[in-house]
This record gives C-alpha cells, structure tokens and sequence, in this order.
C-alpha cells in the first residue's frame, strides 16, 4: 500500500550524507543574509492572484508525485526541489539540491532563497531504510525543516501524510473520518514513524499558526511513474491477494493528488484533511481490472500468512502491510472536497486502464 509517492527510479536512503559540512550535490548555496523582509514586502506588493507570488521549496522533489506538483506551481511560483532520502546517479529536472535535512548546508538553502512556502511530500517508507535511518530522515529532519521555517518566516506549510494512519484492523467504522484517531502505532509499529511524523506536524500546526499548516492525509495514489506497493501490485502480472478478503479500496490518480496539493496551497486553509474520491472498489476487482491474474494465499493463521507474504519477496506488500488487504479502510474526502472546492478528474477506469495496458 502507499507511504509515500517515489517516482520509478527508487532511491537508496542508505546513501545519504550525514557529516554537517557535507554540501548539496547539484548547487552550493549562497551564504547570505535571510531574505524574510524582502520577500514579505514583494509578496504584498503583487497580491496572491498576479505574477510571480514567491519562491516555494519542494521536498521528495525526485518523486513522481511531486514531479507533478512542481509542474503546476511553475505557473504562478518559482520553485526550489530538494531531494533528501538519497543518492542516486540521476535525477530529473525538478530537483535542485540534493542534501540531508540534518547537515548544516540545508540551511544556506534557506539563506539562499526566502521561501513564502514549503510543500513536503518526501518521506522514507519503512522498505528502504534501516529504523533509525528513517526516523533520523523523517522526524528529526522534518523537526529541523520546521525549526528553519519559522525561523526564516515561511507563511505556509503543506504536509503530506498517508491514511495508513488510521491502521486497518476490523473495528474501523465504515467510513473514516479526520477525527478518527491514529491507532496504527498500536497496531503495525513498522510505520510508528509516519504517526511521529503527522504529530508533528499537529504539534505545530496549533502551536505555530503563522506557519499556516495543512495535513493532507491522501488514499492509495497511483497512476504513472508511482512506485509505491499498490502500484507494483497492480502493475504484476500475477499479484497476491488473501482467501476470503478482498477489502475495499480507494485509489486517486496521481495527476489529481497533485491538483489537490496544488489546490490546498494556493487556498490556504490550514487543517488536517482526508483526500480521497467518493469511489472506491474491491481489491480482487482492482486486481484483474488491471490485467492481473490472482494468485491466493492463506489468510490463517496469521503468522502462516505473514510467512507466505515475506516468501514472495518483492511481488507481495510488506507483511506489516497485511491486514490493509484484509480490513477496508475508507476514508471520508468530504471536508477536503467542500473546503478546497476538490473532484477528481480521473476514473477508476481510467486509472486501471493505465495498469493493463502495461502488461
């Protein structure tokens, strides 16, 4: 299931620097003084519906996800991409810097650009790292990301989440919503760093309202170039699925998430929202509107199927992923769709249809 948004060329988190004077792969930024008063005073002199309205930092700036969302804020902002979970020998166009939130040059990337806004969509799923590495990466350095925001006056923050938040388990209700608390820590410990990650986000959303935050916590993204578990499930031949589930399942297109986190940007609401369409279907439909043969595994005991899962490698979700092919988890886009004035444009066929013609 997603975590997070990778483009299809995986990054190794692994790689990254860590020595403070480590410096940014693809710019060196400029030491000098912030550019707070500067920016502020430009921003009121042009108003937020003409020309260009600021610089914007975009983290995960490697991802597919975020490859879409800078292509649509280049119409109305200038653009910063960092990319910060790896080193890789290639990287598109949208990233400018490739440098550790924990080093010291980070912050000559502030220095450099007075950013108005920050949209952090990159964070390390529990596949790719070690746990300290991923708690190194996606709490300690997004904690410096906040710290460098307030201190160099940035006015508005978006943060990308993820509904494994709410855990999967056989007592959600039906339809979840924003209230619902955040119960996967209790149960699925592997992720208990996206939790960390949201509360922090939280913490500062009430106790920094000058920072404008929005948490948007989204369903299954898939669609082109994304290469979290979902799509690889999707996009296999042959996929497993459990005898007697086939939960139901939200899917939105990656083309409409980035609209959505475009949308939220440029309206300003700070909140916690879901973002998921009003559709949703089976699993095992997903599965073979696809193109995708089935190939079914025991689901008791449960440490038989966590087995089975582990022995397919690859080609099966992460077995601490289990239980969301088990339980439905259907979150509540309501609020998310009356406040940013949000539908999706893509259908499930459509979305689907992508995946087989692949095949």
């Amino acid at each position: 299931m997603t975590e997070s948004t990778e483009n299809k060329n995986d990054i190794d988190p692994t790689a990254a620097a860590t020595e403070d004077n480590a410096t940014p792969r693809r710019k060196t930024p400029a030491r000098r003084a912030p550019t707070r008063n500067r920016r502020s005073a430009t921003r009121k002199a042009e108003g937020i519906g003409t020309g260009t309205r600021g610089k914007v930092l975009v983290t995960g700036a490697a991802g597919a996800l975020a490859q879409h969302v800078i292509a649509l804020l280049k119409e109305h902002y200038e653009v910063v991409g960092v990319e910060f979970r790896g080193l890789q020998t290639d990287y598109p166009d949208t990233v400018d810097y490739v440098v550790d939130f924990n080093t010291r040059p980070f912050e000559d990337v502030f220095r450099e650009h007075g950013f108005m806004g920050i949209i952090h969509l990159g964070r390390i799923r529990f596949t790719q790292s070690t746990r300290n590495r991923r708690y190194s990466a996606n709490v300690v350095g997004t904690a410096r990301l906040l710290r460098l925001a307030r201190k160099y006056g940035v006015e508005q923050v978006i943060a990308l989440s993820t509904y494994h938040v709410y855990g999967a388990d056989a007592r959600n209700p039906s339809l979840i919503d924003e209230e619902y608390p955040m119960r996967a820590a209790n149960l699925m410990p592997e992720i208990v760093d996206a939790v960390e990650l949201e509360n922090l986000f939280n913490i500062h959303l009430y106790k920094h309202p000058e920072l404008n935050i929005a948490i948007l916590r989204p369903c299954n993204i898939a669609g082109p170039g994304i290469n979290n578990e979902i799509s690889r499930m999707l996009s296999q031949s042959v996929a497993p699925c459990l005898f007697g589930f086939s939960p139901l399942m939200q899917f939105i297109h990656v083309e409409d998430m980035a609209a959505a986190v475009v949308r939220s940007f440029e309206r300003n609401r700070p909140g916690v929202y879901n973002v998921a369409p009003d559709d949703y279907v089976a699993y095992q439909d997903a599965l073979q509107r696809s193109g995708c043969r089935r190939l079914f595994l025991p689901s008791v005991p449960p440490s038989l199927a966590r087995r089975s899962v582990r022995a397919l490698g690859r080609y099966a979700p992460p077995d601490y992923l289990i239980d969301f092919f088990k339980y439905a988890v259907i979150i509540d886009g309501g609020l998310f769709a009356r406040t940013f004035d949000f539908k999706p444009q893509h259908s499930l066929t459509e979305l689907f249809a992508h995946y087989r013609g692949g095949k």
